[in-house]
């Protein structure tokens, strides 16, 4: 008689259903709200990237049209100016590492062997500003190490030891034939 009881109780828990909503929330909510954040945070660091090769292309606009190469000042404060002015929303301009050479053969044959050069940290370190002349090669990188907003999406999307991603765009031209003739 007793297991009987026992045997009814326990469908009747079973078959009760008050409550079975807040448990089914409990149980899916972390995880869709990880996810959630996880999808924003990745959508981020894409756009923070975009924004990166944006302006770079933007900037160097300025060394292969040769208006950097003609105006007065520092040259590669100039290109920052530019390069943050596009870049604005989800990149700090203070990270941003910069880095223009001139290709000394000329030719874009030789890009692939000069390869970046990092420290013991993962940070670029630049080999210079130089703009070259008329009709010259020009590779620039920029480097920008950009800092996840979530420290557990930082150490599961990053492997560095301050939770960073680190991005490089690069951009290689040749600079037009920009001095003209007084007239």
């Amino acid at each position: 008689m007793e297991t009987q009881y026992r045997g009814r109780r326990f469908l009747s828990f079973w078959r009760d259903t008050r409550g079975s909503t807040a448990v089914e929330f409990g149980l899916v909510a972390i995880p869709f709200i990880f996810m959630t954040i996880g999808i924003i945070e990745l959508a981020l660091v894409f756009a923070a990237a975009n924004m990166l090769e944006g302006g770079v292309a933007e900037a160097s606009r300025l060394i292969r049209t040769g208006e950097l190469q003609q105006a007065g000042g520092d040259p590669e404060e100039t290109f920052r100016e530019a390069l943050c002015a596009h870049a604005l929303v989800l990149i700090e301009c203070d990270g941003i590492v910069v880095e223009s050479i001139a290709i000394e053969d000329n030719t874009f044959e030789g890009i692939s062997e000069l390869v970046p050069e990092y420290d013991e940290d993962g940070n670029l370190i630049p080999s210079g500003f130089e703009l070259g002349e008329v009709s010259d090669v020009v590779l620039v990188r920029v480097a920008y190490r950009y800092q996840f907003m979530t420290p557990l999406f930082g150490d599961i999307f990053s492997n560095q030891p301050d939770r960073a991603y680190p991005m490089l765009a690069t951009a290689v031209m040749r600079t037009e034939p920009y001095e003209f003739e007084d007239e």
